[in-house]
């Protein structure tokens, strides 16, 4: 059995919020929407979201360190109480609405085990810029699905004629097969062969759609994406996918974001990192510049005796949190510029200087390296 911590990649002693951000990085990346139904990959959602559901729990998570997966199974939560569509559930339940977003997360429920087949789910991709996300953006695409055919009303017969109910399976769509062992009575359910699993046959197919009910179209449909994504978020948008066959609803449209990160900036979270250079006059005496921002520019002070590798900070400068309003900053690293050439009259000026400048510390800012203080300035934002 896999150890629950490692399937979601934390430490024995990680609190809520850590293993909550690091199951739904792993469960967006497994989710099924994102994976076009892999079986890999829905049974590694399932790993991802079972070994959630227990450590998020703190009284399941006290039995499983004490006694491992089998003292769960003991106490009623063992394995063979949980199946793909409880983890799609809990997924759902923990992260549907996640920041604002509706169904930006997820979009599947139950199976229909009963009544018109579900149409295919369909999927597209928007591009965006990091512009884009700040302020969210309404976008109008095209998309070719399956919808009900309008000469029959998506029935597949004929007009003037109707399906009839099917007299093999009585019109439940399925057929039982019931095999005798010695281990006893064996039942086994199966799609009805005479209507495929539908429940009715068609005597006279409809001439457009064959029967079908349902012929493909292009629509436009308008998407609303919300401020602060990135490229591992999705949009499902309900009942905008391929319809069933014969009047079956439809599945649903997957709307993947793919986000290009501007090469001027680092992105971490809502935190953007710009790196600017600047001369030895700049950080000796100061200045202030204007720097690229994702809306245009910004004016920076830079202080007197600015070192190079500080971070300044333009505050609400970044990019805002998923679905809501608050922006994260933009951290500017400084970098001091050194020229490789001098003309004589620079030359001389730095020679002047240097017979009265003060020598150099042994080490600046306390020691701390350059990214111990981007960490503490990204946890900071």
């Amino acid at each position: 059995m896999a150890d629950f911590y490692e399937v979601l990649g934390v430490s024995r002693g990680a609190d809520g919020d850590n293993i909550k951000r690091a199951y739904r990085k792993l469960a967006l990346q497994y989710h099924p929407d994102r994976n076009e139904g892999s079986p890999e990959a829905e049974e590694r959602f399932k790993e991802v979201t079972r070994a959630y559901e227990v450590l998020s729990d703190p009284e399941q998570r006290s039995v499983y360190d004490r006694f491992g997966e089998a003292g769960l199974a003991r106490s009623g939560g063992g394995p063979q109480a949980y199946d793909f569509t409880d983890a799609l559930e809990t997924f759902m339940r923990d992260f549907s609405g996640f920041g604002g977003l509706g169904d930006i997360l997820g979009g599947r429920g139950r199976t229909r085990t009963q009544g018109p087949t579900r149409g295919q789910n369909l999927r597209v991709r928007i591009p965006l810029t990091l512009a884009d996300i700040v302020r969210g953006v309404r976008r109008t695409i095209k998309v070719q699905a399956l919808g009900p055919c309008d000469l029959c009303s998506g029935t597949g017969a004929e007009p003037g004629t109707q399906p009839r109910r099917c007299a093999a399976c009585n019109g439940a769509g399925e057929e039982r097969l019931v095999q005798r062992s010695v281990f006893g009575q064996m039942v086994s359910v199966q799609p009805c062969r005479a209507c495929r699993g539908q429940g009715e046959v068609i005597d006279s197919a409809c001439q457009r759609c064959h029967g079908e009910g349902r012929v493909r179209a292009t629509s436009e449909v308008e998407v609303e994406v919300p401020a602060g994504v990135s490229s591992e978020n999705f949009i499902t948008m309900r009942g905008r996918g391929n319809a069933g066959p014969r009047g079956g609803p439809r599945g649903d449209l997957v709307v993947m974001l793919d986000v290009t990160e501007d090469a001027r900036f680092q992105r971490e979270g809502t935190q953007l990192l710009y790196e600017l250079p600047i001369t030895v006059g700049q950080a000796v005496l100061g200045d202030e510049v204007d720097v690229p921002t994702v809306e245009g520019t910004a004016p920076l002070r830079i202080p007197v005796g600015t070192q190079s590798g500080e971070l300044l900070r333009l505050r609400g400068l970044g990019l805002p949190e998923v679905g809501g309003t608050r922006r994260g900053d933009q951290l500017v690293r400084v970098t001091v510029w050194i020229p490789e050439r001098l003309t004589a009259e620079q030359e001389q000026l730095y020679r002047s200087v240097r017979k009265t400048e003060a020598p150099a510390p042994e080490r600046i800012d306390g020691g701390r390296g350059f990214w111990s203080r981007v960490k503490e300035a990204f946890g900071s934002g």
